[in-house]
């Protein structure tokens, strides 16, 4: 989804744009991201769909067949998990929940927990649930990952979203028929699993539901134009009792995006939105709970498949490309970055810049976020995390910070006078820090320590210039360090200095 080649006035602005972004806080805030550095978890063999964390533990539901331990590759060490697994969302272990869902479309879609953490609904497209014949969704037990007996609906297509609300739960997705009645893409049912009066007639899927209990909302996104006849495009509010629309936000998604996930805080609500075809939006909007007044809305390419929200930062997995006109955002650069990171009051890009590739199936990377106490799960069809092997999930906490910088300069020298040696070499960059420090050392002390700020979008040429005995000769050598990690130092770089003609270097 290409806008156009980089423009020098898009230069400009993103070398501007990178003198406000940081990782700790930006000039007018705040916002503290999570580290870029991964905590080592267990991977899929196929694609994770959907994360609920409840209680300590972290629930993934996709279309795999088996799991593995970190670091382990395709076919060593595997787990049998048909679509389903559990987690310590404190160590990462896997955990013996192992319902396996099969038949139909052979996937899970949805999982929500109640309230009190007693049940976990789990949605997708499945004929059994272990040896139970089912239909599409179920409610397990959570003290024992049994089966429950009496949360048994007769979906005819696709679950690929649930919500709890008071004593509803609500299933969203791709059917028109349950129990044998009419419920067109959204339906209601008490925990016991009878049919409620709740109706809303939708004409296209539904693919995230979200509760707003205080403001007595419940927000629907998805692919829909029409809503009980009237325009709604992919996203309403409705009446959690009879499915009538509370708040429009008809004019927020132009034809052609819909929206693909929802999160919220305790005062707004965030969309994740998907465009279908060159240009069409794809990006992030935030919105009142309260008045349905739109706070902001970003202006990035690349589908946007889920938003998880903390202490903050939205964080967000696409395949973001041409950020230039969102605040600390960046142009095309011959890259998609899958995993963003976004000041919940103003938009403004963060410096927090983990990365997947896009990996299999449709190679969109990230498919589903979730917050388990303060680590980010993040799960979908990617193959690599920060350009190491890891599959379909991941995850990332508070600290500590391990990564040092990506790229160790190289040293060259510029022309100079007689007694100096100017040194030049090209900015390195950090997934979550912004300043760099750089350590330059001269037959192996160290002389100068400048610092920059830069990205990998963005690394600006550096200069220091070191005042030496003419005609000596020196052994230069650099390093990087973002305050905590620090790369090796680079080769040694030989320069001697002359009188008249300025530095000769010799590698």
């Amino acid at each position: 989804m290409k806008r156009g080649a980089t423009t020098a006035s898009a230069v400009a602005l993103l070398a501007a744009a990178s003198l406000i972004t940081a990782t700790a806080s930006a000039a007018d805030g705040d916002e503290k991201t999570l580290t870029a550095d991964t905590l080592a978890t267990w991977q899929t063999d196929g694609i994770v769909w959907s994360i609920e964390y409840v209680d300590g533990v972290v629930y993934v539901g996709g279309t795999f067949d088996k799991v593995r331990p970190p670091g382990a590759k395709p076919g060593e060490q595997e787990v049998a998990r048909k679509n389903f697994a559990a987690f310590d969302a404190a160590t990462g272990r896997l955990l013996p929940c192992a319902v396996p869902f099969t038949g139909g479309g052979d996937t899970v879609r949805a999982l929500k927990a109640t309230r009190d953490g007693k049940v976990l609904y789990v949605g997708g497209s499945f004929t059994n649930a272990g040896k139970t014949e089912v239909a599409s969704a179920v409610a397990l037990n959570r003290a024992d990952c049994s089966l429950r007996g009496d949360f048994r609906p007769t979906m005819t297509s696709f679950v690929r979203a649930i919500e709890v609300m008071g004593d509803a739960v609500y299933l969203g997705g791709d059917f028109t028929v349950v129990n044998g009645q009419d419920r067109e893409r959204i339906a209601a049912f008490t925990p016991g699993g009878k049919l409620l009066p709740f109706k809303a007639e939708i004409d296209a899927p539904v693919r995230a539901i979200l509760a707003a209990p205080k403001f007595g909302k419940l927000l629907v996104g998805g692919d829909f134009y029409l809503l009980n006849g009237e325009l709604e495009k992919s996203l309403v509010a409705l009446h959690p009792g009879t499915g009538k629309t509370v708040d429009s936000y008809a004019d927020w998604l132009p034809p052609r995006s819909s929206v693909k996930g929802l999160a919220s805080d305790e005062t707004n609500f965030y969309v994740a939105a998907e465009g279908r075809g060159t240009g069409i939006f794809d990006g992030r909007i935030a919105g009142r709970l309260d008045n349905g007044k739109m706070v902001w809305k970003d202006t990035c390419l690349g589908a946007t498949q889920a938003v998880a929200v903390h202490q903050g930062v939205l964080y967000s997995g696409s395949h973001a490309h041409d950020c230039r006109d969102t605040p600390g955002g960046f142009p095309e650069f011959n890259n998609r970055q899958h995993l963003l990171a976004q000041s919940v009051r103003d938009r403004r890009i963060l410096h927090w810049f983990p990365d997947t590739n896009g990996g299999t199936g449709e190679g969109n990377g990230p498919r589903a976020m979730a917050m388990a106490g303060g680590v980010l799960w993040a799960g979908g069809e990617f193959t690599e995390v920060n350009g190491e092997r890891q599959q379909s999930l991941t995850r990332f906490a508070a600290g500590p910070d391990r990564g040092a910088p990506e790229v160790v300069p190289k040293l060259e020298t510029l022309p100079s006078k007689a007694g100096q040696v100017r040194l030049s070499w090209r900015a390195a960059w950090d997934r979550d820090d912004a300043e760099l420090k750089y350590l330059i050392y001269r037959d192996g002390v160290l002389v100068a320590s400048p610092t920059r700020r830069s990205a990998e979008w963005d690394r600006p040429m550096m200069e220091y210039t070191d005042s030496v005995a003419p005609g000596s000769r020196h052994r230069y050598r650099i390093a990087v360090t973002d305050g905590k990690n620090t790369s090796l130092r680079s080769k040694a770089f030989v320069v001697t200095a002359t009188a008249d003609k300025g530095p000769k270097d010799k590698r």
